[in-house]
């Protein structure tokens, strides 16, 4: 028989850790697995190098890897999978199959039923063993919680009809792992006869529990039992005790109970035998369709097509490790830097605006789509990073140490840019920064203001038969100044499509400069400014006389220069 190994995440309750312990036993002592171990991937002991150590030196070379967990967020798809390569790194020839997650299932569903049963009739599960007591050696015989009918299955004393419940699990930055806990509810509720099953997360996820317990007493609810959705005690089931205690305080019209978690039982030592079995018999069931590593989530476009990055843990000796200083996960910050298009609130792509509404912190300058602000919700930090000529000015040190601190805070940060970040956006600096100080950083591409803005006022800047070539200049720096890098006489020799950016107050001397060098006097040109904004206006004039012409009409920034024959087929006409 393939030996298991079961993979805890670990904890700093010793009653967790003692509970994690008996369910190991338990599992031995069962006797249908040849040689079983149980390990830690971080904060416990034993740590999984000295199970998976155990059992090689028994002489295993095949395992069976069974992640303790309750839905597959990053430890199971990531953290875990990850150590367990680091064992076959250190144990050349290892091989292992990797089971799936517990739940949900029927019999962690019976077990929550107990669980809260008992808290209403205020006894204690008959299966479950004290941490410092040996589990039995077989579960009860004849029946099984899942031969009875709900009815039949009730307790003494125990009122499920006027009972609400909120089922409240860990909480994660995987959409999937937090509808699993809301499928779980439901299938909870489903026949029990309970008035209500809600759920809710102690943490990284909403409702938190304070929402839920309120939703339930506006409801009607006057009794909840508070069901923690984790299989061992420790810290955040502590904190939802905590939490539940303080809302009833506050609420003494209420009954508020809080149950006992999972814990070491029968039900779950037969559930870790199922899956072991599955895994044995390749037959693991993996739900892929709602992954947001694999589909476009709202909210967490971010992670589509992404690397799990797992994270190195304490306990390994392989590498170089660290210890992140959490009580509860490692959901880590991360910087998106994000263009916003050339101005109107539509414009931004959909993986833009699916990062923005999911955003704890968002930088913005100011040509980005202000409009997206008032969408954001109410507890996003917002930081003004404006960059106004001769006026307010955010120094770009001082925005990439924000990215930087409120990413290493553990916060998701939208760096909110106009146009495209890297067309004369600076968003590679601000790249380099995250990277220099090891915060996850991604890009996402925009509608740069060169290429829409003069699509907006009807101009295309590439068409076959008159421009097969466009360059995009940024003209914030004059023909001469020592530090510009623009060649302005071999782009006065070009026949193709020129795109100002930034060039208001130097349109007048790079138009004369271009002249000089060759370009036609009459080459037409268009001045459009504030595109697809309600203010659009587009201003012509040739060459030789835009200079006069911009200042004349008070063209002012945002404002985009486009010449070149393309002008001339403008499809809208030209507005003043």
């Amino acid at each position: 028989m393939t030996a298991l190994v079961i993979v805890g995440h670990g904890t700093r309750s010793a009653a967790g850790v003692d509970q994690f312990a008996a369910l190991v036993e338990r599992v031995r002592r069962r006797g249908d697995i040849g040689d079983v171990e149980g390990g830690f991937i971080e904060l416990s002991r034993p740590p999984l190098t000295d199970a998976v150590g155990a059992l090689v030196a028994r002489g295993h070379r095949a395992l069976v890897a069974l992640p303790l967990v309750l839905t597959a967020a990053g430890h199971g798809k990531g953290d875990i999978p990850a150590a367990m390569g680091r064992e076959q790194q250190r144990h050349p020839g290892l091989t292992y199959r990797y089971g799936r997650p517990l739940g949900p299932h029927p019999l962690l569903h019976e077990a929550l039923a107990e669980r809260i049963d008992a808290a209403l009739a205020d006894t204690a599960p008959a299966d479950t063993a004290p941490a410092d007591t040996a589990p039995a050696d077989t579960a009860p015989a004849d029946t099984s919680p899942l031969d009875a009918s709900p009815a039949d299955a009730f307790p003494a004393g125990v009122d499920r009809a006027g009972t609400w419940v909120a089922l409240i699990g860990r909480g994660s930055t995987d959409p999937d792992a937090n509808a699993e806990v809301a499928k779980v509810a439901r299938l909870l509720w489903e026949g029990r006869g309970y008035a209500g099953v809600e759920p809710g997360f102690i943490s990284l996820a909403s409702p938190s529990v304070p929402e839920v317990l309120d939703r339930l007493r506006r409801l009607g609810a006057r009794r909840i039992v508070v069901a923690p959705y984790f299989l061992f005690a420790g810290v955040l089931p502590d904190r939802i005790v905590a939490q539940s205690a303080e809302f009833a305080a506050a609420h003494p019209d209420l009954d508020v109970r809080v149950a006992e978690v999972i814990g070491d039982c029968d039900a779950l030592a037969e559930l870790v035998l199922e899956r072991h079995a599955e895994a044995l018999g390749g037959d693991i069931r993996m739900n892929c369709d709602t992954c947001a590593y694999r589909v476009l989530m709202p909210g967490f476009a971010d992670k589509v097509g992404r690397p799990q990055r797992p994270h190195d843990h304490p306990d390994d000796p392989v590498g170089h490790h660290h210890h992140h200083g959490h009580d509860h996960h490692h959901d880590h910050g991360s910087v998106a830097v994000v263009g916003g298009g050339p101005g109107p609130d539509d414009l931004i792509t959909v993986r833009g605006k699916a990062l923005l509404d999911a955003a704890d912190v968002v930088v913005v300058d100011r040509l980005a789509p202000q409009g997206l602000l008032a969408g954001l919700r109410p507890d996003v930090l917002v930081i003004d990073a404006a960059k106004v000529p001769r006026g307010p000015s955010m120094a770009q040190d001082a925005i990439n140490a924000a990215l930087v601190s409120h990413a290493r805070a553990g916060r998701r940060v939208v760096r909110l840019k106009g146009g495209d970040p890297y067309v004369f956006g600076r968003g590679h600096e601000e790249v380099q920064a995250c990277v220099a100080a090891g915060v996850p950083v991604a890009v996402v591409p925009g509608v740069s203001s060169a290429l829409a803005a003069p699509a907006l006022a009807g101009v295309p800047v590439t068409h076959r038969g008159v421009a097969h070539d466009v360059t995009v200049v940024s003209g914030h720096l004059p023909p001469g100044h020592p530090d510009s890098l623009v060649d302005w006489a071999a782009l006065a020799r070009a026949r193709g499509t020129v795109v100002l950016l930034m060039a208001v107050d130097t349109i007048a001397k790079i138009a004369a400069v271009l002249v000089e060098h060759g370009r036609a006097p009459e080459t037409p040109v268009l001045a459009v400014q504030d595109a697809g904004l309600p203010g659009q206006r587009s201003v012509p004039a040739r060459l030789d006389e835009i200079g006069t012409v911009a200042a004349r009409e008070g063209v002012g920034p945002p404002a985009v220069f486009v010449l070149g024959p393309v002008v001339a087929l403008t499809t809208t006409g030209p507005s003043t």
